[in-house]
């Protein structure tokens, strides 16, 4: 069990980090949404605000009374019982309520929370808070990355902090580790401490000999991999993936340019000269599939990657694999809206394994399994091989 002062230090360390993220910003950038998968930065505060006061302050603090009515309405995001929501599109109108009012509305949930945090009342809500804290850490990221986004996108490339660092090389020697045939625990198994439910049951899985990379896929491979025309060879690419490429024009990772024939990358620190030997980022699943093809091999699955992970370094981008993203054996989803949470994205989607630069402290573990639709790259998403 948690004690009261630690999980109260935790929600306000994270509630702080939120805001510490969106210091950088103009007032103008706190609104834009260029596309559906990209959210408002105002939009995310709000959010993960309205989480805390709907599932936890709202039916269990007794006498609270909500900041606004019209909230709940603005702020859901996908739970479809807890009631009407802003289509997911049109989060960039919302030009009201402004970005002070919204900083208002985190500031007094974020009061009202830590206080009830140190009452009798709130002694059974652990587990809940802890969904709200990982869930805001989330979030964290996909401010990070829709920010980036939406710089990215104008004309300007500016700069988003000259601090961050999206590029770390790997300074290993490639090399493969030979991983035997035989029976691999698999899952969450340490009931103290934090984990999602799409990360239960433990369970055990046969796996056939296999080889796995200890390095990602560096800029340089993938430069050869465009060099050797590879976008342009349907023999690589799902029939779906043909298709996008073709619809999207798509040619190089996001964020790539070819200027006066060197590679440029748009970063957070602005458009900079492609570091060679950073992991390639940035890329769809349909993009690392085709990789693995050409060079002669495949992504490995999610259950060689966690039987795998302690042989190599990870977490400086989410690794694609070949794994469909499905309950474990024995998975249950929560009742009510919090069963909204995992359970129901469990369809069309491939998992992702490790964790990224954008990846807040104290929410990476080799058990973890994000997940994205094929076709999607905003994230700081890169490539492991396997044979």
């Amino acid at each position: 069990m948690i004690e009261t002062e630690t999980l109260v230090s935790l929600f306000l360390e994270t509630r702080h980090h939120t805001e510490a993220i969106c210091k950088p910003l103009e007032i103008e950038d706190y609104v834009v949404q260029p596309i559906v998968d990209v959210s408002p930065p105002k939009w995310h505060l709000g959010h993960t605000t309205w989480f805390f006061e709907e599932f936890i302050l709202k039916p269990h603090k007794p006498g609270y009374t909500l900041f606004h009515d019209d909230f709940a309405f603005v702020f859901n995001s996908y739970y479809e019982s807890v009631g009407k929501r802003v289509v997911r599109s049109d989060r960039g109108n919302l030009s009201r309520p402004g970005v002070a009012k919204v900083y208002d509305y985190r500031h007094y949930v974020t009061t009202e929370l830590e206080a009830f945090l140190k009452t009798e009342d709130a002694s059974a809500l652990t587990e809940m808070l802890l969904i709200g804290i990982h869930h805001e850490k989330q979030h964290q990221e996909l401010l990070l990355t829709d920010i980036k986004y939406i710089l990215g996108h104008n004309p300007l490339l500016p700069a988003y902090s000259n601090s961050f660092s999206e590029n770390p090389v790997q300074k290993v020697s490639a090399a493969w580790i030979s991983m035997e045939e035989g029976i691999y625990a698999i899952g969450h198994d340490a009931p103290h401490e934090f984990c999602y439910d799409n990360e239960l049951r433990p369970h055990k899985v046969y796996l056939q000999p296999y080889s796995i990379s200890n390095k990602l896929v560096t800029n340089a491979a993938y430069m050869d991999f465009i060099a050797s025309e590879g976008y342009k060879d349907p023999l690589l690419w799902h029939a779906e993936a043909w298709d996008w490429l073709q619809q999207e024009k798509i040619t190089q990772p996001m964020y790539w340019h070819s200027i006066d024939g060197e590679w440029f990358q748009y970063t957070l620190k602005g458009l900079q000269k492609i570091e060679n030997e950073a992991p390639v980022t940035h890329i769809s699943y349909f993009e690392a599939f085709a990789y693995a093809q050409w060079k002669g091999c495949r992504l490995p699955t999610e259950f060689e990657w966690e039987a795998a992970q302690h042989n190599f370094d990870w977490g400086s981008r989410w690794e694609w694999t070949e794994s469909a993203y499905l309950p474990y054996p024995g998975y249950t989803k929560a009742p009510g809206a919090i069963g909204e949470y995992n359970g129901k994205f469990m369809v069309n989607q491939k998992v992702l394994r490790g964790g990224s630069v954008a990846t807040p402290i104290k929410h990476t573990r080799p058990t973890y399994r994000n997940f994205f639709q094929t076709h999607l790259r905003w994230q700081f998403t890169g490539i492991r091989l396997a044979k």
